[in-house]
């Protein structure tokens, strides 16, 4: 299974859902990196010292970062819910995209949750 690193904008009732469901997956709380401005650039370099993906739900940036140098643990990007309702959903899609997958590195992968 593959380790994951949430940046700052990817929403904790998600991650403790993947954790329930057996993802090592540390945030950029826990790492002591919140509230500091760091750039994504700096975001997935310390993901890839870590040996972990990001996940996050900046498209854009990340998306970015990633053509211009493909050499990373893996990005995976999701849309948001802020919804309650629909964590349990976004959790399982994330599951589903990544839990056959020993390793992501060098790819990007994105995950929607279907619209109403």
């Amino acid at each position: 299974m593959v380790r994951l690193y949430a940046d700052e904008n990817f929403e904790l009732p998600v991650v403790e859902k993947l954790r329930e469901k057996g993802y090592d997956i540390l945030t950029v709380q826990e790492a002591g990196n919140a509230n500091q401005g760091i750039p994504d650039e700096e975001v997935l370099e310390f993901a890839i010292a870590e040996n972990r993906a990001v996940i996050t739900l900046n498209y854009n940036d990340f998306k970015n970062l990633h053509r211009r140098d493909c050499n990373h643990r893996g990005i995976v990007i999701c849309t948001s819910t802020r919804r309650k309702d629909d964590r349990d959903n976004f959790a399982e899609r994330i599951d589903l995209a990544l839990r056959d997958k020993d390793s992501l590195a060098g790819e990007l992968i994105r995950v929607n949750l279907p619209s109403k």
